[in-house]
């Protein structure tokens, strides 16, 4: 769909997974998702207990309960002395991916609206996005209200708010650390002590600057949430508008949003002009290719050169923002020989990535023609989030995870029962996919669309696809369902009495 402006989009009506979506002129900008099984997630502070100390790596582990260790740096420790079985007040920075544990430290920062607090700490900082002027003004109420015994950095929404909203804000952000301090005191090493909001709470605190034209939810329980948020956080000059989708197609399928996540999870992408990109993560950095394509270009091949690349700039920032891939990254551009192209495109670069939320820094272009930059990681990539290692292949490639396939499955099946209406359903999936549902979502799912399910294997259905067999009355899918086994040996059908 053609929609100007920013909208944000958010699909919680499952309980096992969140999703939000950042929509900026219509086209997918950045993708959020939060699994009711991923609770360790940065920003969460623990009373923790150090496990073992490293002298070598200068860095300690700790147990943060439930059997989850994280990564500690010495040097983030005041005196850079810490002891084994020491209880100690951490924040996860980084949360665990790729078999590394989560990394935490004892510095606390607790973001609100306008500000961020943190305890124990003497700074007054504003932030650079904001401009000269108004980030003088701001820097002046922050050392004004700021308490002596905390630091504040004053947040890039804060811009052109008075001095009573900031005040508001930082006094609720004092109270989170008094209860945190409270509650450290009370419980025994390791345990959660806090939690910061939900997903779509976190994006809104993030988003919400005055360019978001509208939020769309699909859960009447986040529509009264966000309502709340709105009245409670001080928006209400750019306030934007709220809507309940109630339709039958799924949010993310009608608003395009499902197959735009399809197409970011492949390798090439595809300009306007028809040049692409490839795109390859591995563990310790991305690699793109800028390829004309299609591409005929104009009168001459240094004009269709950098008109590619100038384009394939823009394409590349967007690439990252949308995947979420930090770290170190190397861009083969077409080879340009004329300094000035060089010059125009490291300029477009910057500025692509000027007001990037997560830190970026190009590095110029190598003797070999690459182009060299870093991104600050934030989250789990989305590769990593919606796909595993192939099972079939040594790791060679790449599938959806199990519990991704199901989610799609979910909602396709809401879907057939929001349009038909029917008692039951037998749905064809592939063996492990139906395994994984009959384990751990099966049951849940027959309560929440109120419709007996049943699962068929079949050994030769792709990993994430799926066919509905068959829908009816219970009687009559209960008889499909033993044609289906008796039609070939060895298939099986999960209902909820054998899951």
């Amino acid at each position: 769909m053609n929609r100007q402006g920013r909208s944000i989009i958010s699909n919680g009506l499952d309980p096992e997974e969140c999703r939000v979506a950042v929509l900026e002129d219509g086209k997918l900008r950045e993708m959020y998702v939060e699994r009711m099984w991923e609770r360790q997630r940065a920003g969460d502070i623990y009373k923790a207990r150090v496990d073992s100390v490293v002298p070598g790596m200068n860095a300690a582990f700790l147990n943060l309960g439930d059997g989850r260790n994280a990564f500690l740096y010495l040097e983030d420790v005041k005196g850079g002395k810490v002891e084994p079985d020491q209880e100690m007040v951490v924040q996860v920075t980084k949360t665990a991916r790729k078999g590394k544990g989560a990394r935490v430290t004892p510095r606390i920062s607790i973001p609100g609206r306008y500000m961020v607090l943190i305890p124990g700490g003497r700074e007054t900082g504003v932030s650079r996005r904001i401009e000269p002027e108004e980030r003088e003004r701001l820097r002046r109420i922050a050392r004004d209200i700021r308490p002596k015994t905390a630091g504040v950095i004053v947040r890039t929404a804060a811009e052109n708010v008075g001095e009573e909203e900031l005040e508001s804000d930082l006094r609720y952000l004092e109270n989170i650390w008094e209860e945190i301090e409270r509650e450290s005191t009370r419980q025994n090493a390791p345990c959660l002590l806090y939690q910061d909001t939900g997903l779509l709470g976190r994006v809104l605190r993030d988003e919400l600057n005055g360019q978001v034209m509208e939020i769309i939810v699909d859960s009447p329980e986040e529509f009264a949430s966000v309502e709340s948020f709105l009245r409670n956080f001080g928006v209400s000059d750019d306030v934007p508008s709220l809507d309940l989708y109630t339709g039958t197609v799924p949010l993310f399928e009608f608003y395009g949003i499902e197959d735009e996540l399809e197409a970011a999870l492949d390798r090439k992408v595809w300009l306007e002009s028809g040049a692409y990109l490839v795109i390859d993560q591995t563990e310790a950095l991305t690699v793109i290719d800028v390829n004309t394509g299609k591409f005929t270009g104009g009168e001459t091949l240094r004009g269709t050169v950098l008109k590619t690349n100038l384009e394939a700039a823009v394409e590349i920032s967007r690439q990252l923002r949308l995947r979420a891939i930090g770290g170190i990254v190397v861009v083969d551009f077409i080879d340009m020989d004329n300094p000035e192209d060089r010059t125009l495109l490291t300029e477009r670069l910057e500025g692509l990535f000027r007001n990037d939320r997560h830190k970026a820094r190009i590095y110029g272009i190598t003797k070999l023609g690459l182009v060299e930059l870093t991104r600050k990681r934030s989250r789990a990539d989305m590769r990593s989030v919606f796909t595993r290692g192939c099972p079939y292949c040594g790791g060679s490639g790449w599938v959806r995870r199990e519990e991704n396939v199901a989610m799609n499955i979910k909602r396709f099946l809401r879907k057939v029962v929001l349009s038909s209406h029917c008692e039951a359903l037998l749905v064809e999936v592939h063996p492990e996919i139906a395994s994984t549902i009959a384990r751990d979502f099966l049951r849940q799912w027959e309560e929440s669309l109120n419709v007996r399910i049943y699962l068929g294997e079949r050994p030769d259905m792709p990993w994430d696809k799926h066919r509905l067999e068959f829908q009816g009355s219970v009687e009559q899918v209960e008889q499909r369902s033993a044609i289906f086994e008796d039609r070939e040996k060895g298939r099986i059908v999960h209902r909820t009495d054998s899951a």
